[in-house]
Order: C-alpha cells, then structure tokens, then sequence
C-alpha cells in the first residue's frame, strides 16, 4: 500500500510562508515518474483542487486562487514533494492533503491569521 506522510503546516501570519512536505513510500514504480497533487479542505467546505506536478520537468498547473504565490517541487532522492506557499492569506487556511498515485494523505493544518 502507498503511504503519504504530510508535514510542514502550522499557524502563520497573513503575509508569511510555509513549505509543506509530502514523503511517499510503498510505490513500486519511479518516484520521478509519478503524477503528484496538492489539494486542500477548508473548514465547513468542500476539497479544493491547488496545484498539479505531472511529472518531473513537467510544467506544474496551479489554482487561480493561489497562482503566482504557491509553487510545487519533487526532491526524487528523498521521494519527497512539496508545497512551498508565499504570501498567505487568511482565505488560505484549510487541511492541506497531497496525492500521489491516486493515493491520499491524512492531511496538514494551516492557519494563517494575525
């Protein structure tokens, strides 16, 4: 079974930045060759789409929402991908899950507010 383990959320003001961590383990195929995904559920609403990492070298896809402030990345040798978010904003805090070959994590909280 794949395993994804997130990490890396936490409260921070608005303006500020986080980077998410989402390591994977248990696949049997090349990490680098793995489609990967953020997505992130607010409080009250409904699982919302953020980003896209289809392969490695691949031209990521972002959310309208967080364009031009998150930005996704691999480290293959660490089979690890991440989510480095900038200039955050209140509207930004939900439960931040990755996927990674149609597998979920259990999720990280981020809040920002001052």
């Amino acid at each position: 079974q794949v395993q994804l383990v997130e990490s890396g959320g936490g409260l921070v003001q608005p303006g500020g930045s986080l980077r998410l961590s989402c390591l994977a383990s248990g696949f049997t195929g090349t990490f680098s060759q793995y489609t990967m995904r953020w997505y992130r559920l607010p409080l009250g609403d409904q699982r919302e789409w953020v980003a896209t990492f289809p392969d490695s070298g691949s031209v990521p896809n972002y959310a309208e929402a967080v364009k031009g402030r998150f930005t996704v990345s691999r480290d293959n040798a660490k089979k690890t991908f991440y989510l480095q978010m900038n200039s955050l904003k209140p509207e930004d805090t939900a439960v931040y899950f990755c996927n990674f070959d149609n597998n979920w994590g259990r999720g990280t909280q981020v809040t920002v507010s001052s």
